[in-house]
């Protein structure tokens, strides 16, 4: 599993309070710069498939725009087959990773996230909407979109310190037809330390924990996924 790394992220406030940018030196990024950034590497923004991890991913300001980037692809290529939109806007939804020390970051991080993929399933869609779809998808955020700690690479509890549960990481991939496989690592096997502090990719995909296939509509109904 290898996947493409953006740097912190950051939002339009800039910041939220002085309390948090001194406790965990949150400042969010501008939209000016967040696209300057990603212009940078165009080219893997715009392909479905391409997986990216902001490991401080704040409220989204990366992930957004880089979603946003993929569903026009998706738009432009299956916008004439509500299936086919349908599927690859799934693949790229789950290419999209991130991880944040604070909990409500996190969580409207996942809520930017399927507000944006949900007004272009329904935009395309608009008949053909399935309810299992929007599930799936929210499923998908649920586990690609962790509370944890970039660097030690554990989840954290509702006070920011580091549980003793790693964070895992799935990986989505279409195999057959409508069936999708899932495998599960942990971010430790993902990552490997290397030159100084920098975190780096492992050449190869490191060992999977779990592995499951199901429909891509089901992806939430399977209960040995929980």
């Amino acid at each position: 599993m290898k996947v493409q790394k953006t740097k912190p992220e950051k939002n339009s406030a800039q910041i939220k309070s002085k309390e948090r940018v001194a406790a965990h030196g949150e400042v969010f990024t501008a939209e000016r710069e967040v696209n300057a950034m990603l212009d940078l590497v165009k080219q893997e923004t715009e392909r479905i498939d391409s997986r990216f991890l902001e490991p401080a991913c704040g409220t989204g300001n990366f992930l957004v725009k880089i979603l946003e980037r993929k569903l026009d692809v998706v738009k432009k290529k299956y916008r004439r087959s509500p299936l086919d939109f349908e599927r690859n806007s799934v693949l790229a939804l789950s290419s999209i990773y991130g991880v944040d020390i604070l909990a409500d970051n996190a969580e409207t991080c996942r809520n930017r996230l399927f507000k944006i993929w949900n007004k272009a399933y329904k935009s395309v869609c608009k008949s053909d909407l399935n309810e299992d779809t929007q599930k799936s998808a929210q499923f998908i955020l649920e586990r690609n979109i962790v509370c944890g700690n970039a660097l030690s690479l554990m989840k954290v509890d509702e006070n920011g310190n580091d549980t003793d549960c790693p964070i895992v990481f799935s990986e989505w991939a279409f195999v057959r037809g409508n069936t999708m496989q899932r495998k599960d690592y942990t971010f430790a096997d993902l990552m490997r330390i290397g030159e100084g502090s920098e975190l780096a990719m492992p050449s190869d995909e490191g060992n999977f924990l779990t592995q499951y296939t199901s429909d891509y509509r089901r992806l939430w109904q399977d209960d040995k996924q929980a």
